[in-house]
């Protein structure tokens, strides 16, 4: 059996991916997997797909769009999750900053540049007719390094998953002082170019193993108890989740939607303008 090596980060969005290799329903198809958690995000990620360290990622839309038009030598395969995500923009409980609105002449804490939380920072900014320069950026790695900096007041705004931020909310160490949604589908299934030309077949048989994970789990009444207990979230919070999100139970990607985040990435600088756009999707 040849291995696919595939990652993501240690959220609840990835619980379906984690209980088909559990379950044995990629083993039952004939594929050995193997997963990888990238707590630094979709930079992280983009990076393990271009020094080949990994064969598949999960990872945010915008970021690896961004990433491949700069050179990264994969493809989009499959939207993940349909569904926007919110963003909650966070500061440290002993900051001065209260308002939304006071953020952006502000320092960011970001996993890395070319993140969702660097890209989303500077999408959401230029929504408002603002602008981030590249100096009030702070990378921190990951969660743990935001919450850090943010309690050190080394910096002072920080986009990341509401829900997976909920817990630091809860308990006193973040203030969310405001929210943003993407406004396109959050999650996209990547693959190098290398996997998708060596074994074609497992990767169609791998799709249809998520995407039959996926649909169990949005049919399954016992999802929300079960991403509570593993993620330590809270059972009402879950519920507010699970029931406002929905993944994909097919492979198709939408020209329309990578239209979209191309345009918010040329319009936010993060894309030059005349860039000249390669192919983004694998077509089969």
């Amino acid at each position: 059996m040849n291995k696919i090596r595939i990652g993501g980060v240690p959220e609840h969005f990835n619980l379906p991916i984690h209980l088909a290799i559990e379950d044995g329903e990629f083993e039952a198809r004939g594929l050995d997997v193997e997963w990888t958690t990238f707590k630094g995000g979709t930079g992280q990620m983009t990076k393990a797909l271009r020094e080949d360290e990994v064969d598949i990622c999960i990872l945010l839309t915008e970021g690896i769009i961004s990433d491949i038009i700069k050179g990264n030598p994969s493809k989009i395969i499959s939207v993940y999750v349909n569904t926007p995500l919110i963003w909650g923009v966070h500061t440290g409980v002993d900051n001065k900053l209260n308002a939304y609105e006071d953020i952006f002449d502000k320092n960011y804490a970001i996993s890395r540049f070319g993140s969702g939380s660097h890209l989303m920072a500077i999408v959401d900014a230029n929504s408002r007719g603002k602008k981030i320069k590249e100096g009030q950026f702070k990378v921190i790695k990951n969660l743990d390094g935001a919450l850090l900096s943010l309690k050190n007041i080394e910096s002072d705004v920080f986009y990341w998953e509401k829900f997976t931020t909920k817990p630091f909310v809860d308990n006193g160490q973040l203030r969310r002082v405001g929210e943003y949604l993407t406004p396109w589908p959050c999650f996209v299934i990547a693959a190098t170019d290398k996997i998708l030309k060596e074994q074609p077949e497992n990767i169609i048989r791998l799709l249809r193993t998520i995407h039959d994970g996926v649909d169990n789990f949005m049919q399954n009444d016992t999802s929300v108890h079960l991403v509570s207990e593993r993620y330590g979230l809270e059972i009402e919070d879950v519920e507010r989740w699970y029931y406002s999100t929905e993944w994909a139970m097919h492979g198709w990607v939408n020209d329309k939607m990578i239209k979209n985040v191309i345009y918010h990435l040329k319009l936010a600088g993060i894309v030059d303008r005349n860039q000249d756009i390669p192919e983004l999707i694998w077509k089969r």
